[in-house]
């Protein structure tokens, strides 16, 4: 008989078996659940399998699974599933070698990982860090724009102050740029904008604000 029970290896979502001989299929509760289905609802099948695949990857488990039905050699796969509710799941698959009681290779079983939660953790990392640089420059930009009105400079030349005032006081410049617009926005003045100077000191002074240990 096949090694292996119905529990799934540690570490792994869980199990499928594929026998060379009638094409048939088992897989674990585990990954009838990954697939959107209650264990023992379904039996699986060649056809379902490939039916679960995502439309991109498809080609390659295909041509895949002629290479193991031929070769008969152990594998693995990157791939991604789509289940009965439509969520996407990406998963790593290790193929070994299925031998019956004799240590005939009758058919190859595939040990899932379901790395869609990594992959989750990635996703929101990156999208994080992306709104942090938009945010970031967003203030930069902000800061530039007020330069170039009060000093009458275009854009590179704003960038090159803020980035001559970060060197000079060894402050970032998002957080310089964003301690300007605070004390530009703090300035009191009627109809008429402050005066030059008021401009050059809020510049020259603004790293002296900025909280510690930002």
């Amino acid at each position: 008989m096949p090694s292996g029970g119905g529990d799934d290896p540690v570490g792994t979502v869980g199990w499928t078996r594929f026998y060379f001989a009638d094409d048939r299929w088992e897989w674990s509760p585990a990954v009838a659940r990954l697939h959107g289905y209650a264990p023992d609802a379904v039996a699986p099948t060649t056809e379902l399998v490939l039916s679960h695949k995502h439309p991109d990857d498809l080609a390659m488990v295909h041509a895949l699974l002629d290479r193991v039905r031929q070769a008969h050699q152990p594998w693995s796969s990157r791939h991604r599933i789509i289940d009965t509710c439509g969520a996407l799941h990406e998963v790593v698959v290790v193929g070994s070698h299925l031998r019956d009681d004799t240590g005939r290779i009758v058919g190859s079983e595939g040990h899932y990982v379901d790395v869609t939660p990594t992959l989750r953790a990635a996703d929101e990392h990156i999208a994080a860090a992306v709104a942090e640089v938009a945010t970031n420059r967003a203030t930069i930009e902000q800061a530039k724009g007020m330069l170039m009105l009060v000093y009458r400079i275009d854009a590179d030349r704003a960038f090159e102050i803020l980035r001559w005032r970060s060197a000079t006081t060894n402050t970032k410049v998002r957080l310089l740029a964003e301690q300007i617009l605070i004390d530009v926005r703090a300035l009191e003045h009627g109809e008429r904008l402050p005066a030059r100077s008021v401009y050059d000191h809020v510049l020259l002074t603004a790293h002296t604000r900025i909280p510690r240990g930002r």
